[in-house]
């Protein structure tokens, strides 16, 4: 039986190469391909969720890192800020969060954002006060860095532009 962490990586990965085949023809497919539903019921399967054009990265040290953030009822993170772009898929519950100079936004489960690099997250933070929140955050980085900075209050005014 697989843990719970094992059968989403495998879930991810099995969407994310269910999208790559999306669009090959079956002969780019070959024999691989020949076991595969039909288009129609692939498309029932797999959705984009966020297409976003990428920021100039150095592709010979490209890492993704895939991060679970899970938050209580009422709990919100301290403001911060990632060195690599971030798109986050809100899994369950719903988040508020902001970036410096931007409105505040609620996203939903199913609902995905970007957050280009060195942004900072001002609001981040579960939207319920009774029921969890979970969030999925792939990050994408070309250099070994922490993940996440911490960022003084001073610094993370929120509406300021």
């Amino acid at each position: 039986m697989r843990s719970p962490k094992t059968q989403m990586i495998v879930t991810a990965m099995s969407f994310y190469l269910g999208l790559a085949g999306a669009g090959a023809g079956e002969s780019e497919r070959g024999a691989v391909g020949a076991d595969r539903p039909t288009d129609a019921a692939h498309k029932d399967r797999a959705r984009i969720v966020l297409a976003q054009q990428l920021p100039a990265l150095e592709g010979a040290r490209l890492k993704a890192t895939l991060v679970e953030v899970n938050y209580g009822p009422g709990e919100a993170s301290t403001p911060h800020s990632h060195p690599c772009p971030v798109i986050g898929y809100v899994v369950e519950g719903a988040l508020r969060t902001q970036f410096k100079g931007e409105p505040e936004m609620t996203y939903k489960a199913g609902d995905s954002f970007y957050e280009p690099p060195n942004s900072i997250h001002v609001v981040s933070a579960n939207a319920s006060s009774t029921k969890p929140a979970k969030l999925i955050a792939y990050l994408l980085c070309d250099q070994e860095t922490p993940l996440s900075v911490d960022v003084a209050e001073s610094g993370a005014q929120g509406h300021s532009k």
